[in-house]
């Protein structure tokens, strides 16, 4: 099964995540098909918080794919902002 979720990048206490597409047997920083957009909680300033390529995530969502509860509400964010 495929799962829409995040995938930790930064370094230590600047957290900055992956929104990825990836096989849910797979490690959580390991290989993913597709990469969706980002995630930075610690943007300062005038930096971007959250991208998300909706239509990416609307495909997988139609061809099965599950995305995890941090996404599913960081999605719920991105489409009221939009």
């Amino acid at each position: 099964m495929v799962s829409i979720r995040l995938s930790r990048g930064g370094s230590k206490k600047r957290p900055f995540y992956h929104i990825v597409a990836a096989d849910h047997r797979k490690p959580r920083d390991g290989r993913y098909i597709e990469r969706l957009g980002f995630f930075n909680p610690v943007a300062k300033g005038g930096e971007e918080t959250l991208r998300i390529d909706m239509d990416r995530i609307n495909y997988w969502v139609s061809q099965g794919a599950q995305p995890s509860e941090r996404v599913n509400t960081l999605i719920k964010q991105a489409s009221a902002a939009a």
